[in-house]
């Protein structure tokens, strides 16, 4: 399935600004507020977030973060951590330092009393000694119906990398460079996931990013390909993080696109009933989160395909 019902999601203890992720997520912008006030902030946030899923049947684990291991963006499990229906879990390589503290075993042992089985553990982490990194299903999109990966390559999803997945998941690699504006400049966008989200029968894409017209093209006919609608972002629209959205499943197998207020209200009323031809709507405010983390809705969500006990 291309969806799951359930999903883990890390409560922040110590949120702020990680300035080890600044240099390259240029979506992030500090607050001028102590870091107290940020934190308490985007605990708010996180659990106005996680009781609006719940309360449309998202079957959502909180796991709370440690305080003593300083972890400032540990509330986007979803760059270290992968869940997939075979039994097997992927970690992965970061690229900040401090962003390595937010693996965790007793992840596992959580999922497991939530009844889930972990079978196999493949591990991506020795990668960092070569400085070779891939952020999970932040650098990847995978299409798990027809067995291929996205990827944007960056700072933090490396070519070399990327094709190993894809040869250990059996997925067909689609990869391009997704630019923005920065200082005048076209640099590379962090992770693949803040201009591109993958639902069952649609895309939403901010396809002016990738500059080079053939893998432009090549992307979009992809998704063509696969029958999925193709529903186009603006890169001003990208700012307000309308690319980083994540389907889900609730209550009575109902299908539910998730993003935060900022991106919806960022949608014009075109795109909102074409995202809406598929699937309902849920939206949070995640202000704070976003300032400050240079994430939102979508970067909070590890989905868990783990087969049942």
């Amino acid at each position: 399935m291309q969806v799951t019902n359930t999903i883990l999601m890390i409560r922040p203890v110590n949120f702020r600004m990680n300035e080890q992720t600044a240099v390259n997520n240029y979506f992030q912008e500090e607050l001028n507020i102590k870091n107290d006030e940020v934190n308490g902030k985007a605990q708010k946030e996180f659990d106005d977030f996680v009781a609006k899923l719940r309360d449309h049947g998202v079957n959502v684990i909180v796991v709370d973060d440690k305080k003593e291991t300083d972890t400032p963006d540990s509330i986007f499990p979803n760059n270290w951590i992968s869940f997939h229906d075979s039994g097997t879990v992927c970690v992965y390589p970061m690229f900040a330092e401090n962003r390595r503290k937010e693996r965790r075993e007793d992840i596992f042992d959580t999922l497991e009393e939530h009844g889930f089985r972990v079978d196999t553990i493949v591990d991506y982490t020795g990668a960092e000694e070569e400085g070779i990194f891939l952020e999970g299903t932040g650098s990847i999109l995978k299409d798990r119906v027809n067995q291929k990966a996205y990827c944007a390559l960056s700072e933090r999803a490396h070519e070399e990398l990327f094709i190993e997945f894809c040869e250990d998941f059996d997925c067909f690699p689609v990869l391009f460079t997704a630019n923005q504006t920065v200082d005048g400049k076209r640099l590379p966008i962090y992770h693949t996931n803040v201009m591109m989200a993958m639902a069952e029968t649609f895309a939403v894409i901010c396809s002016s990013t990738i500059d080079d017209k053939k893998e432009r093209k090549n992307v979009l006919e992809h998704l063509k390909k696969d029958g999925r609608e193709i529903i186009t972002i603006s890169e001003e629209q990208m700012y307000q993080f309308a690319g980083n959205m994540l389907q889900v499943i609730g209550a009575n197998d109902q299908r539910f696109m998730v993003m935060s207020s900022a991106a919806f209200k960022s949608l014009n009323q075109t795109q909102i009933d074409a995202i809406e031809k598929h699937c309902q709507i849920i939206h949070s405010p995640l202000d704070t989160i976003e300032t400050c983390g240079g994430g939102s809705a979508r970067c909070m969500m590890a989905e868990v395909f783990l087969p049942k006990n």
